[in-house]
């Protein structure tokens, strides 16, 4: 397939003396007709684009593939409020149990533990913000942002092993996990 595109070019007539000269115009635009000259960025986005498989799959197969993106949700499908105050305190406790990991300076299974138990926590504690009046929102928000934060401090404090970090953001998801419950 050969592409032509089009490309504007610009001239500045100057007259020798440097000033612009009145008789022509200061800038001249002329089209020009080139054979594909196409950039890798342009490329690249052809090429996603026409490798992308959604619009061409059949609904099986999509089906499949949304069940695997349910996973980034940030509620469960269906999960109800009650659901959700249920499981809170037992997520919450699995948690507080990466302390066993944390001591013992597994640092890759506590950052897998970690990751496991926050997103259900994390699902949780959304759904049950979302069926919380509007008042008592704010709250809840800035201390599940609170929360999530230490989450990610503490995640990649385990990462590099930075051991008195890693204390410090413990003692604070702690702390904040029993906030949090105190109002759920």
């Amino acid at each position: 397939m050969v592409a032509l595109l089009w490309h504007m070019t610009t001239f500045n007539v100057l007259a020798p003396s440097g000033k612009h000269n009145e008789k022509k115009r200061m800038k001249e635009t002329k089209l020009h007709c080139k054979h594909t000259h196409i950039t890798r960025r342009n490329a690249t986005s052809l090429f996603l684009f026409l490798s992308s498989s959604i619009p061409l799959q059949s609904q099986q197969a999509y089906a499949a593939e949304s069940s695997i993106l349910d996973m980034f949700r940030m509620t469960v499908p269906d999960q109800t409020v009650e659901e959700a105050e249920n499981g809170i305190r037992e997520h919450a406790m699995s948690l507080v149990q990466v302390k066993d990991l944390l001591e013992l300076e597994s640092w890759k299974e506590a950052q897998k533990e970690l990751r496991k138990s926050a997103s259900y926590l994390k699902q949780d504690i959304y759904t049950i913000i979302q069926g919380k009046p509007g008042m008592e929102r704010p709250q809840l928000r800035n201390l599940y942002s609170k929360l999530f934060n230490d989450v990610t401090g503490l995640d990649y404090a385990a990462r590099d092993k930075d051991v008195p970090r890693v204390w410090k953001l413990y003692k604070d998801i702690v702390v904040t996990l029993d906030d949090i419950l105190s109002k759920v």
